[in-house]
């Protein structure tokens, strides 16, 4: 598993990471066991980097269980959720910290931003969680650029988190520079579309309704159809050169020049392993030019 580091004199974490919000259940419930399982999978390969968040249900419950013993061995990335008012957070901090069974938390990051408070004041409260050993980094989640900035101004970011996929580009255009001159570094998070760039789902397909992807705007019936008429061609593409579907929709948000991560949720050991094997991949410039000729046909105004 390659390591790249996060941020401007930040930790080494796994290209990789281990998306915890399916083991909370929000792709649908599953049981207990065979989300420790997972995550035990992912600890065994490499991938110690483990992202969840308040809001992810009983995600943060069942990476402590699972960490019981192993604390030492992972890289625990957590979020608060919902509002930045000093209360929320003040209990968000406390209540993650023992759902996970640790002591600090290793990346803890804003989940959006909240227009209803000043970011100043959100950041010095962070800054006070960071100085009384609670957190060790600071990181943010879809924040636009000029957010970014904003926070930034403040103190010290480490990580941002933006939508980031051969689906969703539009990071590219400000966000991703802005990180690059900020010197924070890049998580990219719903690198398979939320399931669209697995060839899993053909259109129509109707999730049940306790997988939150049901509610999804990823998966209008326009865009589906879309990307499915290319999922064919990135197949094979991939499947020529020793890989698969899913492994090319990683490894293709890892040679952007700004990123650190790539964020991949999993629900078996089996999926943790096909994830892991993305970070073997190194995509050359001629291979993403042949890649965006086969996916363009699904991208609107393109």
């Amino acid at each position: 598993m390659e390591y790249r580091q996060l941020g401007k004199n930040g930790p080494r974490v796994p290209v990789v990471c281990l998306g915890a919000w399916p083991l909370g259940g929000g792709m649908g419930d599953i049981p207990e066991p065979q989300a420790i399982s997972t995550i035990h999978a992912a600890l065994d390969l490499g991938m110690t980097f483990i992202d969840t968040a308040e809001g992810y249900r009983s995600s943060e419950t069942v990476i402590g269980k699972a960490l019981k013993g192993r604390r030492d061995r992972a890289f625990i990335a957590t979020k608060l959720s919902g509002s930045h008012a000093a209360s929320h957070m003040a209990a968000a901090i406390e209540n993650s910290l023992k759902a996970l069974q640790t002591d600090v938390i290793d990346l803890y990051q804003l989940h959006g931003p909240d227009p209803s408070r000043p970011i100043g004041e959100t950041m010095a409260d962070l800054l006070k969680l960071q100085e009384r050993g609670k957190i060790r980094y600071i990181g943010i989640s879809n924040f636009s650029a000029q957010q970014t900035r904003a926070a930034a101004s403040y103190g010290r970011i480490h990580s941002s988190q933006p939508r980031y996929s051969m689906l969703f580009r539009e990071a590219e255009a400000e966000i991703l520079p802005e990180c690059q001159k900020q010197g924070i570094g890049v998580i990219a998070h719903t690198p398979l579309a939320k399931g669209l760039l697995t060839g899993k789902y053909r259109p129509g397909h109707r999730f049940p309704a306790d997988d939150e992807r049901s509610r999804h705007a990823a998966f209008d019936q326009a865009r589906a159809e879309a990307v499915w008429r290319v999922i064919p061609g990135l197949e094979s593409w991939a499947m020529a050169r020793g890989h698969d579907l899913v492994q090319l929709a990683i490894a293709w948000t890892l040679a952007h020049p700004s990123m650190t991560s790539s964020i991949v949720g999993a629900k078996t050991p089996e999926q943790v392993a096909q994830n892991a094997k993305a970070a073997d991949w190194a995509l050359s410039r001629s291979d993403m030019d042949e890649i965006w000729r086969l996916v363009a046909p699904a991208i609107p105004n393109t």
